[in-house]
C-alpha cells in the first residue's frame, strides 16, 4: 500500500498527535527562517516549497477524507506533487505565511477529524486508483508531517 510508509510513522493517540503537529511543526519551520529558500541539491524543493507541498497535500487528503466519510462513491483523481509545487509560486511568499497557514488549516481540520464516528472512519473510497479508508487517511496526514520533518532534519540541516 502506497500509504504504508506514512501510516507506519504514527504511534500513540492519533488525534493528540495531529493536534500537537498544529503547533510543533510551525514552530520547527519558523526556527529555519534563514534556510527558507535553501534546497539541499539541484532540482530539490526549498524549505518553502516543501512546506507548501505539505499544505497542498493536507488539503487534498482532507478533501478525500471528507468525501469518503460522506460516502462518496466516485473515484477521486490523483495529483502530481512536482507539478503542483512548480505551479504554486511558493518562493514569492514569506516563510511565516506558510507556518501560519499550516497551523490554521490543521486547527480547522481537527474539528472535522474529531467529529468522525467509527462508521465514518471505517468508510472507504478510491483515490489515485487505490482504495483507502477514512481512518487510514488520518494516519497518512499525521505520518506525512513526520516523514517530511525527518527529511528536513536529515537533508536540510
Amino acid at each position: 500500500m502506497w500509504a504504508q510508509n506514512y501510516i507506519d510513522q504514527v504511534s500513540g493517540d492519533l488525534i493528540e498527535l495531529l493536534q500537537r503537529q498544529a503547533t510543533e511543526f510551525p514552530e520547527f519551520i519558523n526556527s529555519l527562517a534563514e534556510k527558507a529558500d535553501y534546497a539541499y541539491a539541484p532540482g530539490k524543493w526549498t524549505i518553502k516549497e516543501l512546506v507548501g507541498h505539505m499544505i497542498d497535500t493536507e488539503r487534498i487528503l482532507v478533501y478525500r477524507l471528507t468525501a469518503f466519510a460522506r460516502n462518496e462513491q466516485a473515484s477521486l483523481p490523483g495529483f502530481e506533487e512536482d507539478d503542483y509545487v512548480a505551479a504554486a509560486r511558493f518562493a514569492e511568499r514569506p516563510l511565516l505565511s506558510f507556518t501560519e497557514e499550516f497551523a490554521l488549516l490543521r486547527k480547522a481540520n481537527l474539528y472535522l477529524f474529531r467529529s468522525l464516528n467509527e462508521a465514518e472512519l471505517d468508510r472507504k473510497g478510491t483515490a489515485s486508483g487505490r482504495e483507502i479508508s477514512v481512518r487510514a487517511i488520518l494516519f497518512v496526514i499525521a505520518g506525512h508531517v513526520i516523514h517530511h520533518t525527518k527529511i528536513i532534519k536529515e537533508k536540510y540541516l
